[in-house]
């Protein structure tokens, strides 16, 4: 008994670090991928490089930690601004995630991933009929700046970088009988065709990113690993907010959904063609994720009804899983005036915006196809308290994750 006590101290002291961590466990055989909103954008140009370069920024360390208490495979980033070298995507991956936050232990990605995005890239036209051309509004997607907003992917698997398809410059009207805003005082097209000649569908841009992932072999056939390819489908709908009238906004998040609903829906959809030519949509054997900040909840907030269905209710999606969380449900309590006419279940919010009186809401998926099995899953939002709990106020959107494999 004298000789087993120290091992049993030993092994109940690494049990109670674990708990304290309130690391997430990845189940044994699956990949864990996750979508997280991390709010690291500036409104200068550069300045979000400058502001990483010390490996100190308060903000940036929480959100590391946040990724560390997750420790996801593959990570979608939503609003983390674009440069072209992409210096600031690496310095955020090798001094923040890959650096102990919290007394955390690192999370190590070899691979990374980010593109152009249209937010902050001027239209030259007076796309917010306000008057006067330069503003926010008449960029491509909202933006003070190129690359505001942007999006970014980090993955512990190799991204096959040469077959990522980028579909930033597919125009608006080439979709087939698009939700295109009418004025109801009017009951005109809200933009007219010299604005639709050149007004590109994506806010920010729709992504086609193919990982290589691995998967164990079928039984009887060894311990080898067989190769899979991962279709990581990644976007940012503009939110259904900051218009008029002809909600503009609100038609513009429901095709831009709808986009990643005719990309999934087949080759057939000859319409989708990518930046570099290529027309279609994934082949209807292709395993994919769809991940992201949507900004459309299914049942409450001003984004369309019709939207989100789109996805939940495609055949190729398994929308079984809905991840969940406890943090959620209090914040509801804390703040009962905002959720009056609310119907969602708050366990299932993804993002915060009771600071501005505007209560939470699911805004941010991960979705697998069929022939992927969702083992676990969640949404990082710990109870005040808890480990985490002031990690998470660095954005006001939630890291979401699922633990999949293939079937």
């Amino acid at each position: 008994m004298t000789r087993r006590f120290p091992l049993r101290i030993a092994l109940i002291s690494l049990l109670l670090f674990a708990l304290s961590c309130e690391l997430q466990v990845v189940a044994e055989g699956t990949i864990r991928v996750a979508t997280y909103n991390t709010s690291l954008y500036r409104d200068k140009d550069g300045q979000l490089i400058r502001d990483l370069e010390s490996g100190t920024n308060e903000q940036a360390r929480k959100i590391a930690e946040v990724i560390q208490r997750v420790r996801p495979d593959i990570l979608f980033v939503n609003e983390f601004d674009y440069d072209e070298t992409g210096h600031a995507a690496e310095l955020f991956r090798m001094n923040y995630v890959g650096v102990s936050q919290n007394s955390l232990e690192p999370v190590k990605f070899d691979y990374q991933y980010t593109g152009p995005v249209n937010t902050g890239v001027q239209s030259g036209r007076d796309l917010g009929h306000n008057g006067r051309k330069g503003d926010g509004d008449d960029a491509f997607g909202f933006g003070r700046h190129p690359g505001q907003y942007g999006m970014l992917v980090l993955s512990k698997f190799p991204i096959d970088r040469e077959h990522v398809r980028s579909f930033q410059k597919l125009l608006w009207r080439d979709m087939p009988d698009a939700m295109l805003p009418i004025v109801p005082r009017t009951n005109q097209p809200f933009y007219n065709d010299d604005d639709l000649a050149i007004f590109r569908l994506s806010s920010k841009s729709f992504w086609d990113v193919p990982i290589e992932v691995s998967r164990p072999s079928p039984q009887g056939r060894g311990n080898a690993e067989q190769p899979l390819t991962l279709h990581l489908l990644c976007s940012h709908p503009t939110p259904p907010v900051f218009d008029g009238p002809e909600d503009r906004n609100g038609c513009r998040n429901h095709d831009e959904v709808r986009l990643i609903a005719d990309y999934i829906g087949g080759t057939e959809n000859t319409y989708l063609k990518d930046d570099a030519g290529q027309a279609g949509g994934l082949t209807p054997e292709a395993r994919f994720v769809i991940v992201g900040d949507l900004n459309c909840d299914p049942v409450d907030g001003e984004g369309l009804r019709s939207t989100m269905p789109q996805l939940l209710q495609h055949p190729r999606v398994n929308a079984s899983f809905i991840p969940t969380s406890a943090g959620g449900p209090l914040t509801a309590n804390k703040f009962p005036n905002q959720f009056t006419h609310y119907h969602g279940d708050p366990s299932r919010f993804t993002a915060n915006f009771t600071d501005e009186s505007h209560g939470c809401l699911r805004i941010d998926y991960v979705l697998p196809s069929k022939g992927l099995e969702v083992v676990t899953g969640g949404i990082f939002w710990p109870k005040p308290g808890d480990p985490g709990a002031d990690a998470v106020t660095a954005t006001d959107h939630r890291c979401v994750w699922l633990d999949i494999k293939s079937q």
